[in-house]
């Protein structure tokens, strides 16, 4: 049990919708979020990136990518490092220190549509920069 700290009123906030899978496609976007997160098991760290769509029908959609940076696969750490150069280089932001500096910053991402799988429903994912 978990306490809420008083009376949540549902009927005074609006509902949340399922997140509307995109065509695929390419997108004017802009990083608006990121974050050094742990890997699941522990063992490395990827670079998580929240997108905006900031123009067309599909704008304030958010797109997301991973980035593994620290890992213990080289081949996944390097295609990585080549996907995070790819947005610098969409960008025009040739080196970083922080990912901050890659935020509101347009650039075109490719996106996809990976297909349901399991009990996962069809998804968005960016094949690139």
């Amino acid at each position: 049990m978990a306490s809420l700290n008083g009376t949540f009123d549902a009927s005074s906030v609006d509902p949340s919708t399922p997140r509307e899978t995109l065509p695929p496609g390419d997108y004017q976007a802009q990083i608006v979020n990121s974050e050094m997160r742990t890997t699941k098991d522990g063992s490395g760290q990827y670079l998580w990136l929240e997108m905006a769509i900031i123009d067309g029908h599909h704008s304030n959609a958010r797109i997301f990518d991973r980035l593994n940076l620290v890992n213990n696969n080289q081949q996944a750490a390097e295609i990585a490092q080549r996907t995070l150069s790819a947005i610098c280089h969409a960008c025009n932001v040739m080196q970083v220190d922080d990912s901050e500096q890659l935020h509101m910053r347009p650039m075109t991402v490719k996106v996809i549509v990976k297909p349901a799988q399991g009990n996962y429903a069809p998804s968005n994912e960016v094949k690139g920069y």
